[in-house]
């Protein structure tokens, strides 16, 4: 095993077949691949977003935009506990920590506790983004993905194996990238993460990896070491 310690970034996508909403077979789909790739040893950490539930860009037009990430934030702790519910369904181990403060469902995100738990092995979901309005959730990855040590970012994409040089499913001439530097992702424009995230990963010379979560295995080949996606990196 190459990695000891990763951070996975998912969509709230990921918890749906439809786009909307929480359901339970690709919420146990996506436990499944997660828990293949705990199986390997790897202390594993999870930001998760809220696409299924609120997109406050979108949905919360009109509204205060710090009221409207303070909803997506909600969210993400939403689907924090219906992940913690599948992954411990399958005999996993899991604590759900949030930046916003919900003690009857969650633990408050307490750095030193989270290591604990991830030395114990337990898999630890991070709700909440950030805890403060207008950062995104994969600025949260970041964040958290250096505050516990991570080696990696792990950030998963819906059937498109790595990053592209346009869209594949609309481009077919599109290029795929084996690696790319922090610099070329901001200078291309390239949709990967928010240019906070990347550079904050860039200072802290912390790798990215963008890949496929639907190919099955991939995730544990990953983390096993084998070249897989799209390596972002110095």
């Amino acid at each position: 095993m190459r990695y000891k310690r990763v951070l996975l970034k998912l969509s709230g996508e990921f918890l749906t077949d439809s786009g909307l909403g929480i359901q339970p077979d690709a919420t146990k789909t996506l436990a499944q691949e997660i828990a293949k790739a705990h199986a390997t040893g790897v202390q594993l950490a999870v930001v998760v977003g809220a696409g299924n539930l609120w997109r406050g860009a979108k949905q919360g037009v009109g509204m205060d935009r710090a009221t409207a990430d303070y909803i997506g934030m909600l969210g993400t702790v939403m689907n924090a506990l219906a992940l913690q519910d599948a992954l411990e369904a399958a005999g996993i181990p899991t604590r759900v920590q949030t930046a916003l403060t919900i003690a009857q469902v969650a633990e408050p995100y307490i750095r030193r506790r989270a290591l604990r738990h991830l030395e114990k092995d337990r898999i630890v979901i991070f709700g909440g983004g950030t805890g403060n309005p207008f950062f995104t959730t994969d600025t949260t990855a970041a964040l958290r993905g250096l505050e516990v040590g991570a080696e990696l970012v792990l950030m998963a994409k819906n059937k498109v194996d790595g990053v592209y040089s346009d869209d594949p499913r609309k481009n077919p001439a599109a290029t795929r990238y084996a690696e790319l530097t922090y610099r070329e992702v901001l200078d291309k424009g390239l949709q990967v993460m928010d240019s906070t995230a990347i550079t904050l990963c860039q200072e802290a010379k912390l790798p990215i990896v963008v890949f496929d979560i639907y190919s099955p295995g991939q995730l544990e080949r990953l983390i096993r070491g084998e070249r897989v996606g799209t390596l972002i990196h110095n």
